[in-house]
């Protein structure tokens, strides 16, 4: 067919700022003038490279661009186009503007994928969250086969998923169906030990209950060999199931991440342990493109910081914003983009740089100076931050071989689901979830509980903030034994988990 010379095709796609799709109308024009092929509207290489491969894709059909000028603008002009995705809409525009498909049906549609050079059509990031703008707005979504599934999380949405871009001309023309994608499945999760296989080691199986119960930060502390890692790795045995909404969040953070696995959503909460190495940008967000960091692919779910002082002091106090506000921010000269950081910090760490400050026997010359150096990397503001700090001893060999089995994941996860379940109701209405996001200092005590907290808060000087987490810690042990009311009982539990590290004077 040949090209209406002037009139402008126009089709819908997405950028993205987080986990947020931001509409961007791809408009493409053939226009008389010398051959020419432009892309403007701020692209970034990708985009602008984006032009040889649909040149390549349509040589592939037997299709060749038309000696013409060529303009395609990604509209709004002012907002920086990144990523690979624009090479679908980018062909389809041109197509439409050639006259080989309705431009009328183009409109009436989003799309996102890359393109080879012989037509295929290939998987990208943030498919599901554009199927979700592209379902507010009451458009059909185009995507890769392959990102079908994924797309149709939407819900109420139409999608056409093809495996090239013939696929798709031969759909619009009539002479081939695409058949509307299913959801895809819920993704796999690795088998988590059962802490049935935890000997003795009672405080801390509480400590590890109340954190869950409540989604409060956990710091454990004690001398290599001890089990720290161990009862880390079990903590997500004991967490509830994501609910549908909290699935869709976490899903659409790990699509923007490109990690969303045959589009895959997440039943169980996520749980991420980045080496001690991780810069800041890994742990929080940035880079090239601004991605999601650690604390952001553990939304809803664990992280897991083994050997606390050792990540750079940088990455540390970059964690102190969302450990507090339950998102992270990463700050570009173009814009600012915000990523969900709603996460369980686990973090544990030595005594000491050897490990063994305490034990006479085997502790360092330094002793007990190594201590305060090494527990001195963990500032004061992100220790305010951590509602549960408990030292972990080795159990003696005696004690190991005569200890029984504890009790099994199972019926702690039953527990800790009766104790969110009272928390889901209630803070229902609200954008509280659990304990660990209510207000602290609002909470109710009785009369008891409300005088031991002020006592202890005067002698242990504890700012405001962790009079709150305190309180916090309190409303969630009295869930676990089902009490209405918060006791001198839950508050004098609660403060024993206040930071107190060995070695280290207040």
């Amino acid at each position: 067919m040949d090209a209406v010379v002037g009139t402008i095709a126009r089709i819908r796609s997405y950028a993205f700022s987080g986990i947020e799709a931001v509409p961007v109308e791809v408009q493409v024009q053939i226009a008389p003038g010398l051959p020419n092929f432009l892309v403007v509207g701020m692209p970034d290489k990708a985009v602008a490279e984006a032009r040889e491969r649909v040149r390549g894709a349509l040589t592939a059909m037997g299709l060749a661009l038309p000696a013409r000028r060529v303009v395609m603008n990604l509209a709004p002009a002012d907002l920086l186009k990144e990523g690979c995705h624009f090479d679908l809409p980018m062909a389809l525009g041109v197509l439409a503007a050639m006259g080989v498909l309705p431009r009328d049906e183009m409109e009436a549609y989003a799309a996102l994928g890359e393109l080879s050079l012989d037509g295929r059509l290939g998987a990208v990031a943030g498919v599901l969250p554009a199927a979700i703008a592209a379902s507010q707005e009451g458009l059909g979504l185009i995507c890769a086969s392959d990102q079908g599934g994924e797309a149709a999380w939407a819900g109420d949405l139409r999608v056409l998923a093809a495996g090239s871009l013939l696929e798709l001309i031969n759909h619009f023309r009539g002479t081939q169906v695409l058949t509307p994608p299913e959801p895809a499945g819920v993704a796999r999760t690795a088998a988590v030990p059962d802490l049935a296989d935890v000997k003795g080691m009672e405080s801390a199986r509480r400590a590890l209950e109340i954190a869950a119960a409540g989604a409060h930060n956990l710091l454990l502390i004690g001398p290599p060999g001890s089990g720290k890692s161990m009862l880390a790795s079990r903590l997500n045995g004991v967490l509830p199931d994501l609910t549908p909404a909290e699935a869709l969040e976490v899903g659409m953070i790990h699509s923007v991440a490109g990690m969303l696995e045959g589009g895959r959503l997440f039943q169980r909460p996520p749980y991420r342990e980045p080496h001690h190495s991780a810069s800041q940008a890994a742990l929080t967000g940035g880079g090239h493109k601004a991605s999601p960091g650690e604390v952001s692919l553990a939304h809803r779910g664990v992280l897991f910081l083994d050997e606390l002082p050792e990540f750079p002091k940088a990455a540390l106090e970059a964690l102190r914003a969302p450990m507090e506000s339950g998102r992270t921010t990463v700050a570009r000269a173009s814009a600012h983009v915000t990523y969900p950081a709603r996460f369980l910090l686990v973090a544990a760490m030595n005594p000491c740089r050897c490990g063994y400050l305490g034990e006479a026997a085997r502790e360092c010359g330094r002793a007990p100076r190594c201590g305060q150096d090494y527990q001195g990397r963990i500032s004061g503001p992100i220790l305010d931050r951590i509602d549960l700090t408990l030292e972990v001893h080795p159990m003696t060999p005696s004690n190991l071989s005569r200890a029984g089995r504890g009790e099994s994941t199972a019926v702690v996860a039953e527990r800790v689901a009766r104790a969110r379940a009272r928390q889901r109701e209630r803070y229902k209405g609200t954008i509280t979830a659990t304990n660990a996001e209510a207000d602290g200092l609002s909470i109710p005590l009785s009369e008891a509980a409300r005088k031991l907290a002020e006592e202890a808060a005067e002698k242990l000087g504890l700012s405001p903030r962790g009079q709150a987490r305190t309180r916090r810690v309190a409303r969630t042990i009295a869930d676990l034994a089902g009490r209405e009311g918060v006791e001198r009982i839950d508050v004098a539990e609660a403060l024993a988990y206040r930071h107190r590290l060995p070695g280290r004077s207040r």
